[in-house]
């Protein structure tokens, strides 16, 4: 899914689904052979929709583009706020961005909060499974090792997740990833001070080992727009041994309803993009995938 060479197979289908997240609002509907800007289409007529908790102006959102005193700076970076794309320059229509990956049937920002490009990260913590005994088991039929890694029940639509979330204006991606899992996996901001420490410390021995960039870009996710999307980060952080992650207690905070390790195969159903995610983090680390052997060999 690269994202650059616009609506590929499968890659721009979440962003066409309705009702829109969230809300009664039906998207009008966007054949395959029309999702791509290069196709001409006179008679498209999108729905406009931003939330209302969106044009209420909280910190994590722009204005409106008509605002007189907004001129955002689109394709750079636009004082703490990242406006580029990890797929390269947008194009910019009557003033909004346009979504690189074509239409979707909606014009607006929906529940996203800036135009354009809506930067988040997602850490994928993964250890191997063991036995008793502490012995990595292998999957009875693929042979291979068995992956395991830190899953969230997202509260708004009940899917499991990569317990990931957004970059806050200025923040470091590195930042984004620890902050996140350790509000949505440990449940750090309901923890005493004492307590946030020795979390602290135990993320920091996580995060600060060799790690894995497993893909960066737009993301296929039911909240984007024609005018605003969703790209994200995902990295893969990876405890061979399972000695950090075993002295840190899994709890659900923040988004989340419920966090557990969860093993890795391809029967797993998580929410927007986070299967290929995950199934690039199987081939990378050689991990057991599916009961399929042809699956097993061949790219996402």
């Amino acid at each position: 899914m690269s994202g650059s060479n616009g609506a590929k197979e499968n890659s721009h289908n979440k962003a066409r689904t309705s009702p829109y997240p969230g809300s009664k609002v039906e998207r009008s509907q966007v054949p395959n052979e029309k999702v791509g800007w290069l196709v001409e289409w006179q008679d498209y007529n999108p729905v406009e929709y931003t939330a209302v908790s969106v044009l209420a102006g909280p910190r994590w959102a722009d204005p409106q583009i008509s605002e007189s005193n907004f001129s955002p700076k689109f394709n750079e970076k636009d004082g703490h706020v990242e406006r580029k794309s990890q797929n390269g320059l947008y194009e910019i229509e009557n003033g909004r961005p346009r979504n690189p990956a074509g239409r979707t049937g909606l014009v607006g920002r929906g529940l996203l909060g800036r135009w354009g490009p809506n930067h988040a990260a997602d850490p994928i913590i993964t250890r191997w499974k063991r036995d008793d005994s502490g012995n990595k088991i292998t999957h009875p039929v693929s042979g291979k090792c068995i992956l395991q890694f830190v899953a969230i029940k997202r509260k708004d639509c009940g899917e499991w997740a990569i317990p990931g979330g957004m970059v806050d204006p200025g923040e470091k991606i590195s930042a984004t990833l620890k902050r996140e899992f350790g509000e949505e996996a440990l449940n750090s901001l309901q923890k005493s001070s004492a307590e946030k420490r020795e979390i602290e410390k135990k993320l920091h021995a996580l995060f600060s080992q060799e790690h894995l960039v497993i893909y960066k870009g737009y993301v296929d996710d039911p909240r984007n727009t024609d005018n605003a999307w969703m790209e994200t980060e995902a990295v893969n952080y990876h405890d061979e041994t399972g000695e950090t992650m075993d002295n840190l207690t899994l709890e659900a905070g923040d988004d989340a309803g419920k966090v557990k390790w969860v093993d890795i195969s391809d029967q797993l159903k998580l929410y927007a993009s986070h299967s290929q995610f995950i199934k690039l983090v199987a081939e990378k680390r050689d991990a057991h995938w599916s009961e399929d052997p042809a699956a097993d060999s061949h790219g996402l």
